[in-house]
């Protein structure tokens, strides 16, 4: 890219603006925060993104996923990410993985340098941690976004430093029950988040299906935003 990316350049650097065209991104979890880093990891430059989602978009997702429209719904998430990404970063090499991150694919997170987590299931989360934990590969993993409006209270920490947020109080557990004991880097609302009850769906296969969380656009696209920048400051601090 040229002109596109002269005000990165004028903030970054000429070397610092190749060393992100040489690197790769995983995003895990194409939503409310892995739609918003995809799309300003894309936008400062990282050369490659893996975007890794099974779902498509749908019409609940219009209110903060930066992709949703009325002309993506029913298209599969990573291919409508990819698509928008190639309207202003052509020279951004997409790959789209279209599934759930499991014991079956999660070597692929040796192929980034860096990696984002934005899944919200706590299993694959935490298959993601060690993942990245023991092949390396930095990474920051989001927390629970949902059912909170105060945008500003998103924080960088870690995740044994965390409290008030039922997905962080399940992450704990079970990654102590995994023996996980070092530092997690985590993205983290300090507000009390709002209790949501009421089922939304009676037939849903999961809790979150039936009683999805309540969700505007603030606080998960905050996290995005937050994700990308840590992503983009630890590859140029990192990588030579």
């Amino acid at each position: 890219m040229g002109e596109e990316l002269e005000r990165v350049k004028l903030l970054l650097g000429e070397e610092a603006v190749v060393k992100l065209k040489n690197s790769t991104v995983l995003v895990a979890g194409v939503g409310g925060v892995g739609s918003y880093a995809a799309e300003a990891l894309a936008r400062t430059g990282i050369g490659h993104l893996i975007l890794v989602d099974k779902d498509t978009v749908a019409l609940s997702n219009l209110n903060r996923q930066i992709m949703a429209d009325h002309n993506t719904v029913d298209v599969p998430k990573v291919t409508a990410m990819h698509e928008r990404i190639k309207s202003f970063n052509a020279e951004c090499e997409v790959t789209e993985v279209q599934a759930f991150l499991n014991a079956d694919n999660i070597d692929m997170v040796k192929k980034a340098d860096f990696v984002v987590d934005a899944i919200d299931t706590v299993t694959s989360k935490l298959d993601l941690i060690e993942a990245c934990h023991d092949n390396g590969i930095p990474f920051v993993s989001s927390l629970g976004m949902g059912n909170r409006l105060d945008s500003s209270m998103v924080t960088y920490t870690d995740l044994w430093k965390t409290q008030m947020d039922p997905l962080a109080k399940s992450v704990r557990q079970m990654a102590r029950k995994r023996g996980i004991r070092y530092p997690v880097p985590v993205l983290f609302s300090s507000e009390q988040p709002r209790i949501q009850n009421r089922i939304v769906d009676p037939d849903g296969e999961t809790r979150k299906d039936r009683i999805p969380p309540a969700s505007v656009i603030f606080v998960p696209a905050a996290a995005g935003l937050l994700a990308a920048s840590i992503a983009v400051r630890t590859i140029l601090e990192n990588k030579q």
